[in-house]
């Protein structure tokens, strides 16, 4: 088992290179159709520009140049590890990228921990007491929580929690002059700030789960082993979780992967509303400042961590059914 894991591990990581270059080709083509450049920024903000004023920005930044020879040039230049430079921030891309990656992680393993935790609690219970009043509620829930708009639920418990009760931080990662994050006074301040984001962005996802994990749980419940399990005078709680749930989790643990990618992309609206200093808002602030070394250092470095994580939920599915596995050696 553990050689063909090792297998299946470096196939898919010789896969990241065709992936990789595609995400590149796609992500420059979009970003070179799109109308403006960071000159046209720089112009907009000072009122008024003189031909010979854009012709020396765009001499400056090499927009100048042809794209085909930008591109090659970007190519060379990942080669050695290079993101490229932000003009636009006057730094290193690969900088920017480490200074946000962190609250972005924080924000999205968190959210993904509340999402599956609760869901699939919510989700047993929904199945466990199929039909009765505790059914009808936590589906009436899951419905509300896909059907619900992230940003619109960001910003009512904004209005409720931050405005109106002022129990909670409504922006930012961490009070102003507050206490740092290497004492407990600035982890709990951090938590603090964090309650909303997370909370917002694993609202949506919570539903989903429920719904997984219950049709899932049903599902298995039909299976003959359980009705061997409960003849041999098991509980229906030794039952649903030894039984049922381990076999049920696996659904579960393929959405997680497939989650993934739109959880990124839902931080993006998050970090927004909640002024998040993560990737998202250092990507939203790209786009508007036309700063497309930053925007495809951004593309990159977020398709690659989607990879990655989708390869260790693969991993963590071969443990839980060792027959994956083998098929897949």
């Amino acid at each position: 088992m553990n050689a063909s894991i090792f297998t299946y591990i470096a196939r898919r990581l010789l896969q990241l290179v065709p992936i990789v270059f595609l995400i590149i080709l796609v992500t420059f083509a979009l970003l070179r159709l799109a109308p403006g450049d960071l000159a046209d920024v720089i112009a907009g903000e000072s009122g008024s520009a003189t031909p010979e004023y854009m012709a020396q920005l765009r001499s400056q930044f090499n927009l100048d140049l042809p794209a085909s020879t930008v591109f090659f040039n970007y190519l060379g230049n990942l080669l050695h590890f290079d993101l490229g430079f932000s003009f636009r921030h006057g730094m290193p891309v690969a900088d920017l990228i480490v200074d946000r990656v962190g609250p972005t992680l924080v924000l999205m393993l968190t959210s993904i921990t509340l999402a599956t935790v609760i869901g699939v609690a919510l989700g047993v219970l929904s199945a466990r007491y199929r039909g009765s009043l505790l059914d009808e509620a936590i589906s009436t829930i899951s419905t509300l929580g896909f059907a619900t708009p992230v940003f619109w639920v960001g910003l009512v418990l904004i209005v409720v929690f931050a405005v109106n009760l002022r129990w909670l931080p409504s922006a930012g990662m961490s009070s102003i002059g507050g206490p740092p994050l290497t004492s407990w006074a600035g982890i709990v301040d951090l938590l603090r700030h964090l309650i909303l984001p997370a909370s917002t962005l694993a609202f949506f996802y919570l539903s989903i789960y429920v719904r997984v994990t219950r049709s899932a749980m049903l599902e298995v419940y039909g299976l003959d082993f359980v009705r061997t399990a409960r003849a041999k005078g098991l509980s229906e709680s030794r039952v649903a979780i030894r039984h049922v749930l381990r076999n049920a989790l696996l659904p579960v643990v393929t959405l997680t992967g497939l989650q993934l990618a739109s959880l990124l992309g839902g931080s993006i609206v998050i970090e927004t509303i909640f002024a998040w200093p993560g990737l998202g808002r250092l990507a939203y602030d790209a786009v508007f400042n036309r700063d497309i070394n930053l925007l495809m250092g951004v593309f990159l470095f977020s398709s690659l961590l989607v990879v990655l994580m989708n390869l260790f939920v693969d991993i963590l599915y071969a443990v839980l059914d060792p027959r994956i596995a083998g098929r897949r050696s």
